[in-house]
């Protein structure tokens, strides 16, 4: 086998590539039974690289020598509150957060609506980022090696690392994860599957094309090959695939025909291929993704959050035959978890990669929360996330909340329950993952499935407003309204039926919901039923402006009235209690 992998066959680089993810999956398993040792190790990393560093000076990081310590030293912060270092490195400053030179930054919208940037340096790939990342796709090279062996089995929808890229004020790499072009690291085994394929570089002349025309191209490219398995990891993604599909057949076909790609004339043309797909798409009224590829057998993706509402019926679009698998779980601060076994959802924590603490999640953070270690949280739970690792990240609150699902070994296991933050008029404190699991409970309960939903809370006054029959002057308490997709259209009965269960399962799920609604100083939620398209035309629309499909992401509680005009439409409210 040759030693250059850009170089070697699909079977040479398939080999090398599944001998690496089952040696870093094996590592991780490794740690699963003794993850106070590992975090131990990651706090001495951190501590042995970076207490020279300006900030490492002024936390006297040097005197540090256990976790107890490290809390003492350090306190939490979010991004926001890292911002003052970072503007010292992009000024060219060195030896501030890290003692090697950042050779990038990682990229993602903060909290606050700022650019986050995170930095990347050769150690913290070679020893957090890459072990996760390999470790992450156990599950595929495991149950699904016929996906290695053909550099075109996979259509990547995640990474895109030759997609245009952004830079810092000093001039570096300002880039999201998935734009990381590993080959130019020097790391050409993680060049990622499906990242050879004849979609993952564009003809010259497209190679700048915005997002929205660049998701159609490699679609395009796609639909003359056998893709098998599709990378979302995003799963917002993975719903839009279908509605993309649907919206662009007729170009599809015509660019299939012509042998164009975005109207430039480079690829043999192919009468029977598109003359195949237009049958399809005349009878069916559209194309699916298991009409253009009927032997996908594989999604990788997260499936928790809302997606639990929309996965299901994904399904029907991509096929009888497909496996839903879990993604590595993640954001742009660190690595989190990894799968593991056959579990469905969530993974094991990369407790070799990240010091990993956590704060109950129905309490706030300060930056001197009391934090429990991996070993102490409870299974059923909910916690905050604040992450360290050797990337020059301490104590950061990811804004991030998880539930503990289990165990492997000492290690606990965790998936993706939500974003910080509350809804709140009356002080009943309702977290994105009380609306979730209400919604589901009472698609449950009413036999009204409900696909995705948006959540905000509402000021007395503002309910009071024109359409209403509400008097403008009469006093209102505050209450809460939902935009929810349904399957089908509801009736007023129906709706009014989900907006009782939905009322009900909230008193369940948050006390302090039941307690203000028993007060009466919180009304009864209003419900919007909206059609599924709603939320993928905004979707579209935030692609169609320039942003980069990973970063368009689900949010339950959204706030932005002119969202809310967008989404809603001309939808009829159920009622003002």
């Amino acid at each position: 086998m040759t030693t250059d992998l850009s170089l070697a066959s699909p079977a040479e680089r398939a080999a090398a590539y599944r001998r690496r993810v089952l040696q870093e999956s094996g590592k991780a398993l490794g740690s699963l039974d003794s993850p106070r040792a590992a975090q131990d190790a990651v706090l001495a990393e951190i501590l042995a690289a970076n207490a020279g560093t300006a900030f490492g000076r002024e936390h006297d990081l040097g005197k540090v020598r256990d976790v107890a310590g490290y809390r003492r030293a350090t306190p939490i912060r979010g991004h926001e509150e890292f911002r003052p270092w970072l503007e010292r490195v992009h000024a060219g400053e060195r030896q501030v957060l890290t003692s090697e030179e950042p050779a990038a930054f990682f990229a993602s919208s903060g909290t606050t609506g700022g650019e986050k940037s995170i930095p990347v340096t050769a150690t913290f790939l070679r020893r957090c980022f890459l072990p996760f990342y390999f470790a992450g796709f156990a599950q595929l090279v495991r149950h699904h090696p016929d996906l290695l062996q053909r550099d075109d089995a996979v259509l990547n929808l995640w990474q895109d690392p030759h997609s245009p890229t952004g830079r810092t004020a000093g001039g570096r790499p300002h880039i999201g994860p998935s734009q990381l072009d590993f080959a130019k690291a020097g790391e050409e085994l993680a060049v990622g599957l499906g990242n050879r394929a004849p979609w993952s570089r564009l003809p010259g002349e497209l190679a700048e094309a915005g997002p929205w025309e660049r998701s159609y191209l490699r679609l395009r490219l796609a639909a003359e090959h056998d893709v098998r398995g599709v990378i979302a990891v995003n799963p917002a993604i993975a719903a839009a695939l279908p509605h993309q599909l649907a919206h662009w057949w007729p170009r599809i076909v015509q660019e299939i025909r012509d042998g164009t790609v975005g109207g430039v004339a480079t690829w043999p043309p192919d009468p029977g291929r598109a003359a195949e797909l237009e049958r399809i798409a005349e009878r069916r009224g559209g194309l699916r993704p298991a009409d253009v590829w009927p032997r996908l057998e594989l999604l990788l993706t997260w499936n928790t959050y809302v997606s639990r509402l929309y996965l299901p019926r994904l399904r029907e679009d991509y096929g009888a035959e497909l496996r839903i698998r879990p993604a590595p779980i993640g954001s742009s601060e660190g690595p989190l978890a990894v799968p593991v076994g056959e579990r469905e959802s969530g993974g094991a924590l990369m407790v070799t990669g990240c010091l990993y603490e956590f704060i109950p999640a129905d309490e706030p953070i300060t930056p001197w929360s009391d934090t429990l270690e991996p070993h102490e949280l409870v299974e059923g739970q909910e916690y905050h996330v604040v992450v360290s690792h050797v990337g020059g990240m301490y104590r950061c609150a990811v804004r991030d909340v998880v539930k503990v699902i289990g165990f492997a070994g000492a290690t606990p296991l965790v998936e993706y329950s939500c974003r910080a933050g509350l809804v709140s008029v009356a002080g009943e404190r309702v977290r994105e993952s009380h609306v979730l699991r209400a919604v589901a409970a009472a698609s449950e309960v009413t036999g009204l499935a409900a696909r995705d939903v948006m959540y905000r809370a509402l000021p007395g006054a503002d309910r009071a407003r024109p359409g209403s029959d509400i008097p403008a002057d009469r006093a209102l308490p505050g209450g809460h309204e939902a935009a929810v997709a349904f399957e089908v259209p509801l009736s007023e009965p129906e709706v009014r039926a989900f907006r009782a269960a939905l009322d009900e399962e909230l008193c369940r799920e948050a006390p302090g919901y039941a307690g203000a609604r028993r007060s009466g100083a919180l009304a009864a939620p209003l419900v919007h039923p909206v059609a599924p398209e709603a939320f993928w035309r905004e979707w579209r629309r935030r692609v169609e402006a320039g942003e980069r499909p990973t970063r368009v992401k689900d949010r339950v509680f959204r706030a932005d009235p002119q969202v809310w005009t967008r989404v809603l439409g001309g939808a009829e409210e159920a009622g003002v209690g």
